[in-house]
């Protein structure tokens, strides 16, 4: 075993945080611990409120199977119903049809459950009205999806009522309303809240894509589009043709400007930020949203942030913005580095796959795998390339809606992250979930997220060991303590597979929960310098200081399946006697010149 050269990694950034010119992140986001919610399928609290036939009417792929009904929320994912089978669609297309009937209402009702876990603060994937199930195809910004709602019928005659291009005509629907209602519950639970911002593209229901359709060159949107040819009433053929994103017909493209986007559009999406952030226009933002997570929004010209920007922090000067700023070449997998959207003039943070990427090379991957040292040298690279106030709020990510859970990504180690992730692109592919070792595997997984710079994030259901490939097996219902789920056991494409039992894994659970608690309790991770203390390669260890003020934490890491022991001389003679957080036990180091660490093992040492 090897001592390492102490690596000080962070202490010099510092002075950043104070440096004329940018503007500050929020300091609450600095110690958020996020939970992201995948609404469809969160929970369904209403069951009156349910998708009908109708509500699916503009989504791909444009038809409703004869007998289609919504899903089961405890079946086996694989399982297919009747109308899936008769559809004439396979099992992935079927389920871009699939409703499981998630809404507001559910996530209201889980509130305290969230609590108690100790998360405080939500993202929401799109809410809006929408006919799909992801919704990131608006129909409209200004009012949330009906079936998210109580009334989903006389919300529809609300809208009916409105001009949807004239703020002062909208009012607010009951699926409004009793967003607003969860927003107060929320924050009664000091737990913040931000929400999908799609401001790239919108749906082909979109009510000004579709007065465009219908009256083409008379149509007082058609500068919010990006126009290939209008249709020529006098011929048969429809030439009425538009730039959809990344050619997507489903999602028409807003028209782009040398300084931002057409600025109609940007006036409509000015109004939209105002009505969600300060909902009674009194001035005071405490009834509204905490911020936006922004889609593709390296696809967007930052001249839009800017003002986009200035006008969430001109209503809530504690707002939080985070963007999806990922892939800059996906074809050889290179990500992007975002500081020039984390400049100060436009995101507080990115959503930060730089850092799921470092963590799957280094605890997952085998043939691929990468030593402490790589690790370290990852994670310096986005360091290095931010500010460190921003580092201290990027979203830390294992897993999303976009890619494979963290549990999948555990049993189909050496994959590109996001590449080539569910069965319709890779049939050899693993469906199963982790075995005990996976499960351990998961466990450092999460200690790091708690104990590294940068804002946790956990995806819905990751606490209470759900599994699933990329979309859209990431999507499935959220699993709860409550239900009693049917086993696993189909396959879209083989007969035969691992049967597994689909429950609340109350072990994993209290896992999160302890080490969510360490985190709120214990500001130094996050607010503290870092520095890579001890780096031993051979033996695949490493130790972590994180320091705050006059406190120190230690962080132990065992990145081996296989017990090992960890050397303490690299460890601060004069605090001899120190707690694991973990497990609230004392090690004195006057006595023991080494620790016995388990396979995947962690400590946190105070």
């Amino acid at each position: 075993m090897k001592l390492s050269i102490i690596i000080a990694v962070l202490g010099s950034i510092l002075s950043l945080n104070a440096q004329p010119g940018f503007s500050d992140v929020p300091d609450w986001a600095k110690k958020a611990v996020w939970y992201q919610i995948f609404p469809e399928r969160f929970w369904d609290g209403d069951p009156s409120n349910n998708p009908t036939s109708v509500d699916l009417e503009g989504a791909w792929p444009y038809f409703v199977p004869e007998g289609w009904s919504t899903k089961s929320w405890t079946s086996d994912w694989y399982f297919q119903d009747e109308w899936e089978k008769n559809s004439g669609l396979n099992f992935y297309s079927n389920c871009g049809l699939r409703r499981y009937g998630g809404d507001l209402q559910g996530i209201i009702s889980h509130l305290s459950y969230l609590q108690d876990l100790g998360i405080n603060a939500i993202y929401l994937n799109p809410i809006f009205e929408s006919p799909s199930l992801h919704k990131y195809d608006a129909s409209m910004y200004h009012h949330i999806d009906n079936n998210f709602g109580p009334e989903p019928e006389l919300d529809r005659q609300i809208w009916n009522k409105e001009d949807p291009g004239d703020p002062e005509t909208w009012q607010w629907t009951h699926a409004d309303k009793l967003f607003l209602k969860l927003i107060d519950e929320a924050h009664k639970r000091d737990i913040k809240i931000i929400i999908d911002g799609v401001f790239n593209h919108v749906g082909n229901t979109f009510w000004a894509f579709k007065d465009l359709v219908e009256n083409q060159q008379s149509s007082r949107f058609k500068e919010w589009f990006t126009i290939n040819s209008f249709d020529d009433p006098e011929t048969e053929e429809n030439e009425f043709d538009y730039q959809g994103w990344y050619g997507v017909k489903d999602l028409p493209e807003i028209r782009e400007t040398e300084d931002g986007l057409d600025p109609e559009f940007e006036s409509h999406i000015k109004a939209i930020v105002e009505r969600w952030m300060d909902p009674n226009n009194d001035g005071n933002p405490s009834d509204g949203i905490d911020g936006w997570r922004l889609d593709v929004a390296e696809m967007v010209p930052h001249g839009f942030w800017q003002k986009f920007r200035s006008w969430v922090r001109d209503i809530n000067t504690e707002a939080y913005t985070v963007g999806e700023v990922w892939w800059e070449d996906y074809s050889s997998n290179k990500m992007f580095n975002a500081s020039p959207w984390l400049k100060g003039d436009q995101f507080d943070a990115v959503m930060n796959y730089r850092f799921t990427r470092a963590v799957q090379n280094f605890i997952i991957d085998e043939k691929n795998k990468i030593s402490p040292r790589g690790f370290v040298d990852s994670l310096n690279n986005y360091y290095n390339d931010y500010r460190y106030q921003n580092v201290q709020v990027l979203m830390n990510l294992m897993g999303s809606h976009d890619t494979e859970r963290l549990a999948s990504l555990i049993v189909n180690p050496d994959m590109w992250y996001d590449h080539m992730g569910n069965l319709d692109a890779n049939k050899n592919l693993k469906v199963h979930k982790p075995d005990e070792i996976g499960i351990q595997i998961q466990k450092l997984i999460v200690g790091l997220q708690m104990t590294l710079p940068g804002a946790p994030h956990i995806y819905y259901g990751d606490e209470t060991g759900m599994w699933g490939l990329d979309d859209p097996d990431c999507r499935k219902p959220f699993v709860h303590y409550s239900k009693v789920y049917d086993d696993e056991s189909n396959h879209p494409y083989y007969k035969k597979r691992q049967i597994d039992k689909v429950h609340f894994n109350e072990n994993l659970y209290q896992w999160y929960k302890n080490l969510i608690r360490i985190r709120n309790e214990n500001e130094t991770l996050s607010l503290g310098s870092i520095e890579f203390s001890f780096i031993d390669d051979e033996q695949n260890l490493l130790g972590i200081t994180r320091e705050y003020k006059d406190k120190k934490i230690l962080i132990l890491i065992n990145n081996n399946n296989s017990e090992n022991e960890f050397t303490l001389r690299w460890i601060d003679p004069a605090n001899h006697i120190l707690t694991d957080l973990l497990t609230g036990k004392e090690i004195n180091f006057h006595k023991n010149k080494s620790v016995n660490m388990p396979p995947y093992g962690l400590m946190i040492l105070n």
